[in-house]
């Protein structure tokens, strides 16, 4: 759990910054304060929805790739891209408060600047995820610890016997009861 959750924040702030920027540099896009939405979209469509739609799109185009050349595959393989970036940035558009003014700065700009972003987020997202990773630790343990750490308050029996039931789901009276079963 604790995975998603900072790879979702770290791609959700990235995302934030990139909406930005092309709010900045693109003449005919305008995100406004959509643009926390709108990053939740594209957030959540590069973790679940871009994986699918580039296995469906790639799965069509492995079809034909022996009747291409080498130069044509590397072609094919980048429309590709840009098509399953095209798509997000369309759902992204449509399911957010993002404004688009000019066919072609509003439509096929966008994937490009996606394009060039997400492949600088993929060249430091280990570092981003680990970052934020300690960041995460830091905070659940000044709420309270985890087991194990230096910290932490000394266990009480109430401690003990809630993480008995967190790693069984059965309380201290079901669990005695249990082995009154299994003695009877």
């Amino acid at each position: 759990m604790k995975t998603w959750i900072v790879r979702f924040a770290t791609l959700y702030v990235f995302n934030l910054v990139v909406l930005l920027v092309i709010d900045l540099l693109v003449a005919g896009v305008r995100v406004g304060w959509g643009v926390l939405w709108a990053s939740v979209i594209l957030t959540a469509a590069v973790i679940w929805l871009k994986p699918v739609i580039q296995k469906w799109f790639g799965g069509m185009a492995a079809k034909s790739s022996s009747q291409r050349t080498k130069a044509g595959e590397t072609l094919v393989k980048i429309a590709l891209v840009f098509l399953v970036e095209l798509v997000v940035w369309v759902l992204v558009v449509l399911l957010s408060g993002v404004q688009v003014h000019n066919w072609f700065f509003g439509y096929l700009l966008p994937p490009v600047f996606l394009l060039i972003a997400w492949a600088i987020y993929s060249a430091i997202d280990d570092r981003l995820e680990a970052r934020a990773g300690a960041l995460y630790d830091r905070a659940s343990t000044g709420l309270g610890g985890r087991p194990g750490d230096a910290s932490s308050p000394a266990p009480t029996p109430e401690t003990s016997a809630a993480r008995e039931e967190l790693q069984d789901g059965l309380t201290a009276e079901q669990r005695r009861m249990l082995d009154e079963l299994g003695k009877g």
